[in-house]
């Protein structure tokens, strides 16, 4: 979910056949040649046609494109006079066509990855990167900006526009356009560097994770689990022509494991296998380390933000976020933990006597991080009598989707239909058009199952971003929503865990911030321009409604007998739904700061900032007794191939507005469509048109307090 930057991420177009006259909005002429006429990714026209594209229409598209946008960059920032009509809106134009064609070639490189394609995709986002640096760093374009914003008309702009202008200066300084020389040269370099290290990071990561099986013949070893994590190790192990049962890195199979496994000694093979990913530790030791990776990158980020004049890669972070300073940061950190602490300690010490009397433990053993989810769900399911796999038989995925697209109705008056014959990236895929009304607004892809060659974890992506085109039209939003559940096994329907469900909700909240946007200037509709640690308010508040009793009741439906979840259920989810939340949090706030941390100290030269702050937090903030040889680092994507460096914090930061939000939801009602609107207007269809504490404001009438977090979680 990165913000977007004008200029980085490539603005796109065609060979320029002259400009536009001045005062009309009209785009620079798209041209083909014949060789690129049949290109997938140069069709503009509706939807991109995944099925069409092959890898090697990616080259020839991004060179021809970013050919386009240079010649088109040139010529608008020499125009004698600068307006929105003759010099922004040609731009937009150029612009949405690269992203267009980007994102198509993103969707596939995550959700259906092969060696060709890496190879295709890495040169193209190599070429990408050095044309967004050039962009960032032309002059004329920059001054074409300012005085686009100095202009007699910059008045009587709406808020979008002004906002759009002021975020691309913002994004010009952070570009490093005032630099010169050897600097500017060197922060060529370094932009060059860190994409291309991303790349190899979160392969490394894809290569571990599909590097490592575990096979298992004998099925008294596999004790615990359920029928379902059974039949789909089965059916893994047949297609790869073995015999047994086959669990691998996915995180189905690595949950299943953790969690259920009766044997301790198969619980820490896993638990092993899976912390150490991509590291000179565990099973797969060296094979595809991230350490020297990780190592150059913290280097170079920090060279960036010297160049440009911050002390600390943090604050260059911090310069687009709500958050004003790394002090603010780390105080909203180290205050939480302060919170939060004492009471992890307690939940712990808990499951540590819970498992010695129940001889689940010894007195003389050690809890080690491979028996607390094992252990957590055993006293969850005698405190309240909860079992995970039986609450799963009740959230078939066509019932939870049912019941999710009800709600979306009941709160903010948009319906859901699914589209069939609809080109996907796999067969998995589907396709849903959202309306208000009668009147289609835009649409998303919905792909939820783990498999081999797809990104795990989960998350929401942009395909096309709302903007009015120069014909007066408007370009629909399109969102692409990933999960990597458990697939449906044999003789059921695919069944998803509570944390799944909370899971889906999280990322059609991300989806509707993005689909919902009433905004009409692209670099700030939707996600786009949103500040980075509030573009998690409106998924983790759309997750409170899969606590709701109400809401419970239309996204349940047992999948055999159709009854929806019984309320004896449901008292009992609702009494466990705070269980070990201080351990939860405390859990957040180790990889919060390790990042924020390490973006904050990180000195030049200084290889051994890693593991020294890693092992500090392990000591004085993790009370899971993880061992020395665990690599989190050399996994966390989300900082080091992601867009959450310096950034992790915002899951929390978010969270105190998202707890705060549905305090008013609460009050009024939960389905109070009221309610509901008045978050669509005031926060879902403003995208990034303003700052987001001016949206909070709007909504709430105040500022947020942290102490809803704290109530929400049950620690207050």
């Amino acid at each position: 979910m990165e913000r977007r930057r004008f200029l980085q991420m490539g603005l796109g177009g065609l060979v320029a056949m002259g400009l536009p006259k001045f005062g009309v909005a009209n785009p620079v002429p798209l041209i083909l040649d014949e060789t690129l006429k049949d290109n997938p990714l140069l069709n503009f026209e509706g939807l991109p046609d995944f099925l069409a594209i092959k890898p090697h229409h990616i080259k020839p598209a991004i060179t021809h494109l970013i050919e386009h946008n240079t010649d088109v960059i040139k010529a608008l920032s020499g125009q004698e006079q600068i307006t929105w009509q003759n010099f922004y809106a040609p731009l937009e134009d150029a612009q949405n066509k690269i992203d267009r064609a980007w994102s198509a070639v993103s969707q596939l490189h995550s959700l259906k990855n092969s060696d060709e394609l890496r190879v295709v995709y890495d040169d193209a986002q190599k070429s990408l990167v050095a044309f967004g640096t050039w962009a960032g760093m032309y002059r004329p374009l920059y001054e074409a900006f300012n005085r686009l914003k100095q202009g007699a008309e910059y008045t009587s702009y709406i808020r979008a526009q002004k906002k759009a202008i002021d975020d691309a200066l913002l994004d010009f300084r952070l570009s490093g356009v005032t630099l010169e020389g050897a600097d500017a040269e060197r922060y060529a370099e370094i932009s060059a560097r860190l994409s291309n290290l991303a790349t190899k990071f979160s392969n490394h990561v894809l290569d571990a994770e599909m590097g490592f099986e575990i096979v298992i013949d004998d099925e008294q070893k596999l004790k615990g689990l359920s029928d379902i994590a059974l039949d789909n190790a089965k059916k893994s192990a047949k297609s790869k022509g073995k015999s047994g049962h086959r669990f691998g890195l996915d995180y189905p199979s690595y949950a299943a494991i953790i969690t259920y496994a009766d044997d301790r000694s198969l619980r820490k093979q896993m638990y092993e296998a899976f912390r150490t990913r991509a590291s000179d530790q565990g099973p797969n030791a060296g094979k595809w380390d991230n350490t020297a990776i990780m190592n150059e990158t913290v280097a170079l980020r920090l060279s960036r933000a010297q160049l440009l004049g911050f002390g600390s890669h943090a604050e260059y972070s911090l310069a687009t976020k709500m958050a004003t300073s790394p002090t603010q940061v780390l105080d909203f950190l180290n205050d939480l933990l302060a919170k939060t602490h004492d009471k992890s300690r307690q939940e712990i010490a808990e499951l540590k006597a819970y498992a010695i009397e129940k001889g689940l433990l010894d007195a003389s053993d050690e809890l080690m991080p491979w028996d607390f989810s094992y252990l957590s769900e055993k006293l969850k399911q005698d405190k309240y009598a909860i079992d995970k796999e039986a609450l799963r038989a009740y959230f078939p995925v066509d019932q939870v989707l049912s019941g999710m697209f009800e709600i979306t109705k009941r709160l903010f008056g948009v319906s859901v239909r699914e589209k069939q014959g609809v080109p996907v990236i796999h067969p998995e895929v589907r396709f849903f058009e959202v309306f208000s009304g009668d009147r289609h607004i835009a649409s998303f892809y919905l792909d939820l199952f783990a498999r081999e060659n797809k990104r795990s974890g989960a998350w929401h992506s942009g395909v096309m971003g709302r903007y009015k085109t120069a014909a007066g039209t408007v370009q629909l939003p399109v969102s692409m929503l990933v999960c990597n559940f458990a697939p449906a096994s044999d003789g059921k329907p695919a069944l998803l865990l509570h944390g799944d469900v909370e899971t889906l909700f999280h990322e059609f909240g991300h989806g509707l911030h993005h689909m919902l946007t009433t905004v009409d200037v692209q670099a700030v509709s939707g996600i786009s321009g949103v500040a980075w640690d509030a573009v998690e308010f409106p998924s983790q508040l759309l997750e409170n409604w899969t606590w709701n009793p109400e809401a419970l009741t239309l996204i349940s439906r047992h999948h055999q007998t159709g009854e929806p979840l019984p309320k004896q259920m449901i008292d009992k989810m609702l009494a466990a739904k705070n269980y070990q939340s201080a351990t939860a949090i405390v859990r957040q706030l180790e990889f919060a700061l390790f990042d924020f941390r390490l973006h904050t100290e990180y000195q030049a030269g200084d290889e051994g900032a890693i593991a020294r702050i890693r092992e500090d937090i392990r000591q004085n903030v993790s009370l899971l007794n993880e061992p020395d040889w665990v690599r989190m680092a050399h996994s966390f994507s989300h900082i080091f191939a992601g867009g959450y460096s310096a950034g992790y914090y915002s899951y929390l930061w978010a969270e105190v507005l998202s707890s705060d939000g549905f305090t008013r939801f609460e009050k009024e009602g939960v389905f109070n469509a009221k309610t509901g609107r008045d978050f669509v207007e005031a926060v879902l269809s403003q995208g990034g048109s303003d700052e987001p504490m001016a949206l909070f404001e709007r909504f709430m009438g105040r500022r947020p307090d942290v102490t809803a977090l704290l109530q929400s979680r049950g620690i207050v």
